[in-house]
């Protein structure tokens, strides 16, 4: 299985031999200028399945329990750490990303990601929960932030046309990283020591992401796909729909904080994450306790929620290219709403998992989309600065998430407390989605009388 893993390298590191031509006289290598956009898209995947390990991270917590006595709590604050820098370092080192291009920025990704995976080995070793934090979440979390941002904003310039898809195709290997993950960790651990599994896995990490870091780059100045002008073309001869004239504005990153919809996105995206976060933080023990289900049924759930994670990103993120991307968040809170209604009411177990694979689905779908949906507001000019901004939320919702989940719980012995304060939240991110709709609505119509005035 580990071998399969380690098989999934091989297409990145083809396709960078293949595209090397000379090197720099510095001894810097210097790819050919037509690149191919899938095989950037293929690049982004290779980085994104790596970091996207961090979601397999549970299958850690009783192993690292039962072999060292650490208390489950202090394992978990490990990986709250993680998603912690993951936010604010994609949010604070947004702008370096932009300055110093996508392949510069995913390999120092690289760099701390693996460090942080063969350091946090190295304190597993050593018997030191504070070096396994300082390794894992601090140092590897900023690896996490910076590997996050690097490639999305470069796939939304080499796919104008379909920017969801694009986006989509990234953050799938984010949300399928944990598949993989999962069962490789834990069929190393079985294998050989979890120190060496931790070691053998950061090796991994780091052939994977620097060979899609070496393809990735952005295209040529005014490059846009064949099909892109026959698209435009018959944009113009239709203009029937104002909302899908182009992006609504070109801001710099400065400027979108400036604007209401910003944090109207921000909003969206804290509530949405901090749902999803909520339930991956407790899904095997809450199906447990409302459908009575075995710890090995609700596991199987545990591992097939991955799954609807990274379908979700693909899914939605293709369908908001077609149904827009406000419509589509609207969708995903509707959709979030009828399933926390129902699910402490739901005791059968597989209308439960259909419950949970929903709001997976759409957990996954708002990564997916959010940066094909900051293209649309803001323009694609600093677009990894303003998604680093907006990341902030998964910063904030990291913690919030289970933190309100372990608190309402640990205090009501019942997670009933939970469903309703998230009911609630879900209710209000609703509200602002349709106020983002009616806010571009707006924009659009003073851009369209602005353009009939001067004409």
């Amino acid at each position: 299985m580990f071998y399969c893993y380690l098989s999934v390298v091989r297409i990145p590191i083809w396709f960078i031999i293949c595209s090397i031509f000379h090197l720099h006289k510095e001894g810097v290598f210097i790819l050919q200028a037509n690149k191919n956009r899938w095989l950037i898209a293929a690049s982004a995947i290779a980085i994104h399945l790596s970091i996207g390990s961090v979601y397999a991270y549970s299958v850690y917590q009783n192993p690292l329990n039962e072999s060292l006595g650490w208390d489950i709590g202090a394992v978990t604050f490990a990986f709250t750490t993680a998603i912690f820098f993951l936010g604010m370092s994609a949010a604070f080192l947004g702008k370096f990303v932009e300055r110093n291009g996508p392949s510069k920025s995913a390999m120092i990704s690289a760099v701390l990601f693996g460090t942080g995976t063969l350091g946090a080995g190295f304190g597993i070793q050593m018997e030191s929960l504070p070096l396994f934090v300082l390794f894992y979440g601090v140092i590897g979390g900023v690896g996490l932030g910076i590997g996050y941002i690097s490639p999305v904003s470069t796939l939304v310039k080499w796919f104008p046309d379909r920017r969801g898809l694009a986006t989509g195709m990234a953050v799938l290997g984010f949300g399928a990283g944990s598949l993989i993950t999962s069962p490789v960790a834990e069929w190393l651990m079985g294998m050989i020591s979890i120190p060496a599994t931790f070691y053998t896995l950061g090796a991994a990490y780091l052939i994977l992401m620097f060979a899609g870091a070496s393809y990735i780059a952005p295209p040529p100045a005014g490059w846009e796909p064949a099909n892109m002008k026959k698209q435009e073309q018959k944009k113009e001869e239709k203009k029937k729909k104002k909302d899908t004239q182009g992006d609504l504005a070109q801001l710099n990153a400065r400027e979108s904080l400036k604007t209401f919809r910003f944090y109207l996105l921000w909003g969206m995206m804290f509530i949405n994450i901090s749902a999803g976060i909520m339930l991956l933080a407790v899904a095997s023990n809450m199906t447990q306790a409302i459908t009575g289900a075995g710890s090995a049924a609700a596991a199987t759930i545990v591992g097939i929620m991955g799954f609807f994670n990274g379908f979700g990103r693909i899914g939605w993120a293709s369908a908001s290219d077609y149904i827009g991307r406000t419509n589509t968040y609207i969708i995903f809170f509707v959709l979030q709403l009828g399933a926390f209604i129902l699910l402490p009411f739901t005791t059968n177990e597989i209308l439960f998992a259909i419950l949970l694979f929903i709001i997976m689905t759409c957990y996954g779908g708002g990564f997916a989309c959010l940066p094909a949906y900051i293209g649309d507001l803001f323009g694609t000019k600093q677009l990894g600065a303003i998604h680093g901004y907006t990341l902030t939320a998964w910063a904030m919702a990291g913690v919030f998430g289970p933190m309100a989940v372990s608190a309402i719980v640990g205090a009501t012995a019942d997670y009933t407390g939970a469903f309703v304060l998230f009911i609630f939240l879900l209710a209000i991110a609703l509200v602002m989605a349709i106020l983002m709709h009616l806010n571009i609505k707006r924009i659009r119509k003073q851009q369209s009388a602005t353009s009939e005035s001067t004409t």
